[in-house]
């Protein structure tokens, strides 16, 4: 164990004395395995306010199978809450760099024999991930689970509602009132937002990769079950460091591909693209966005989850969770890949008795609601290295759109033009400069996708973006586009008013001019000036 270098011999002596002031008896220096218990919680993102509650379980059950727990504090964003006006947005996905260091930092710094990642929300859940993979040592990550969904006007509501509220109050569609009666009941209480947004997708994904205790990710938040998961995930955490089970025994490249045919079977947020490539490359697997593509190909759609449907994280648990899912799937999946439970997903779902899944939620395999998965990977003389769009929550409609771009070089600038009336049907919104070094950070352009809901423009407007998408965002929202504006990506060379043409169907998306002129724009481009200075400096210098 990583620890015995502390609990024994001379040298170590003033190294055993700042331990025994935190608490610390002779017994805790046998041979008790000592477990880091990395803590997101904090009162500012509700996905994370019960973390503390969470995490005092874990630590329990890591006690009473004989280990010692050590508990950290890890930053967490709420992305909800950042984006829109101001800059909050721009330190969300760097976030996610430095929650992996944090992790590496407390657990390499003092010897610890594993850790278990006590998250939840969309940077946060990711990056422990990746230190997973970095690490190599035991692990466990227990997230925190989904939010139980609000009603507004006798619907199910979540945040999305009171971001589409805020298009359908501009449109005179919804009153002061609507207003605020969205805002007090859509979100109800603790846990990530209860769609199938980005928090709740990364969830299921670390489920499916086998680094959670089954039914984690499905399970809400305020389920008495989820402290009984908590504790089994401290005493479990302790079994793997005396079995010396490490991610990498786990985690192979075929677990990820089980992962993206999942997501793709239940539609899930497009950060997944941004988010499963990043882990992938701390375990030294390459995740080209051809394979999603490729599983996307294979993979049926099979729930109609938020922002996708009318379903829920709720419904989903209630027809079984992400086992019911693997149920569904196990044609398509590798089922000897390896668990934190110890068996393999194969053997979970034996589990799961096909017969007792609600047909209604979790659609058969050869009754899916599209024979393609969920995500699509998008190609053109706009993005030459790809994009990305939750097909699973366009209209028909719109999956082949032609009509004049609409160019903004910031959100808020688009945001005005759309809530001032000046977003007109057949229109393609272009947001561009939002990448990870142009904005800086890729921000999310939940606000502006969410007005033109709100505006009614769903079904008659596209928008285009080299920045990324919330798991929120439902219409023909095409994110992710590579490269990105302030790396000359072709975005750069949009005129307003110039035709783009969008097909999802063959997967193209196209800027109506000859691609000489196209070069000729780039060439000549003069790239804005962006002022940084602190991490957000950092951050654009380590992407270079």
């Amino acid at each position: 164990m990583k620890s015995t270098r502390l609990k024994s011999g001379v040298e170590t002596t003033p190294h055993r004395s700042l331990l025994r002031a935190t608490g610390l008896s002779d017994d805790d220096f046998g041979d008790k395995p000592w477990i880091g218990v990395a803590n997101s919680y904090n009162n500012i993102i509700p996905g994370h306010m019960h973390l503390d509650k969470i995490t005092e379980q874990v630590m329990q059950g890591i006690r009473d199978a004989g280990g010692v727990p050590f508990v950290w504090g890890v930053p967490g964003i709420c992305d909800g809450i950042a984006m829109g006006k101001g800059h909050g947005m721009r330190y969300s996905l760097p976030s996610r760099n430095h929650i992996a260091d944090n992790v590496e930092f407390m657990v390499g710094a003092h010897s610890l024999d594993g850790w278990v990642g006590v998250t939840n929300c969309d940077k946060i859940t990711p990056g422990m991930l990746m230190a997973s993979g970095r690490l190599n040592l035991p692990a466990i990550l227990i997230t925190g689970g989904p939010m139980k969904a609000g009603v507004y006007h006798g619907e199910k509501a979540d945040v999305i509602s009171c971001f589409e509220v805020v298009g359908e109050y501009n449109a005179k569609k919804a009153t002061q009132n609507d207003l605020l009666t969205c805002e007090q009941s859509a979100c109800p209480g603790p846990g990530s937002c209860s769609g199938l947004f980005t928090a709740n997708s990364m969830a299921c994904m670390t489920e499916i990769l086998g680094l959670s205790l089954s039914n984690c990710a499905a399970m809400l938040a305020i389920d008495p079950e989820k402290m009984k998961l908590a504790y089994e995930t401290g005493k479990q955490i302790v079994t793997l460091v005396r079995q010396n089970v490490c991610p990498r025994d786990i985690v192979t490249k075929k677990s990820f591909e089980n992962a993206i045919k999942v997501d793709m079977c239940i539609g899930g947020s497009t950060n997944t693209v941004l988010h499963l490539p990043a882990i992938a490359k701390e375990y030294g697997f390459d995740l080209p966005l051809d394979l999603f593509q490729k599983c996307a190909e294979t993979t049926p759609n099979l729930i109609k989850i938020r922002p996708s449907g009318k379903f829920s994280m709720e419904d989903l648990y209630n027809v079984g969770g992400i086992p019911a899912v693997m149920k569904r799937l196990e044609k398509l999946l590798d089922l000897s890949q390896k668990t934190v439970n110890l068996n393999s997903i194969g053997e979970i779902i034996t589990m799961i008795e096909a017969s007792e899944i609600d047909d209604q939620v979790l659609r058969k395999f050869d009754d899916p609601h599209s024979v393609q998965g969920g995500l699509r990977i998008i190609y053109g003389n706009l993005c030459p290295r790809g994009s990305v769009v939750k097909i699973a929550a366009v209209s028909e409609k719109m999956l082949v759109h032609e009509g004049p771009a609409r160019v903004f070089d910031s959100e808020d600038a688009t945001m005005d033009a759309i809530l001032g009336n000046k977003i007109h049907p057949g229109d393609v919104v272009v947001i561009r400069y939002m990448g990870p070094k142009g904005a800086p950070g890729m921000p999310e352009m939940l606000s502006p996708t969410s007005a033109i809901v709100g505006m009614g423009l769903i079904d008659s407007v596209a928008l285009i973006t080299d920045g990324r998408f919330s798991g929120g965002t439902r219409g023909p929202c095409i994110g992710h586009m590579e490269p990105e504006a302030l790396e000359k990506g072709p975005i750069a060379a949009v005129h307003e008013g110039e035709r783009i043409k969008i097909d999802l169907i063959a997967r193209s998306i196209d800027l109506q001019i000859p691609q000489d002129v196209i070069d000729q724009r780039l060439s000549a481009l003069t790239l804005p000036k962006r002022e940084l200075n602190g991490f957000l400096q950092t951050y654009v210098r380590s992407l270079d």
